[in-house]
């Protein structure tokens, strides 16, 4: 780089253009509201499991207001993954633990996590040392 490009990118970031917003919680890491509500992702879901298998399996443990059941378009079957949008914390910290718990759906048992967590407070890269 040459002396005038250095000295156009230090200006270059100077005043409010390189001030970001974050996300930064007093409260540290565990799930974090998405916009409209609390997300869960669902792995491990048989190829052959339905959209009424899904929401059954989750919809005892409250209102869901929102699943995304993805398909391959090539084979039309499920991708083996699945989000499930809950308005309450209590009514997605529920689903989770008890999907974890039960026998899982179309007799495969699936893993049940938040989808969006909130970073360490220290922030979630690591910077690496180079030898």
């Amino acid at each position: 780089m040459s002396k005038k490009q250095v000295s156009d990118n230090a200006d270059r970031y100077k005043g409010e253009a390189g001030n970001f917003q974050s996300l930064e919680s007093d409260d540290g890491p565990g799930p974090m509201k998405s916009v409209e509500g609390w997300i869960l992702i669902a792995k491990g879901i048989h190829e052959e499991a339905q959209e009424d298998d899904v929401f059954d399996a989750f919809s005892r443990y409250g209102p869901i207001k929102n699943l995304h059941l993805n398909l391959d378009r090539r084979t039309g079957f499920v991708k083996g993954y699945a989000l499930i949008e809950f308005s309450e914390f209590s009514h997605a910290s529920d689903a989770l633990n008890g999907v974890n718990k039960s026998d899982g759906i179309c007799g495969k048992k699936i893993q049940v996590d938040w989808a969006f967590k909130k970073p360490n407070k220290k922030g979630a890269l690591k910077q690496v040392k180079k030898q």
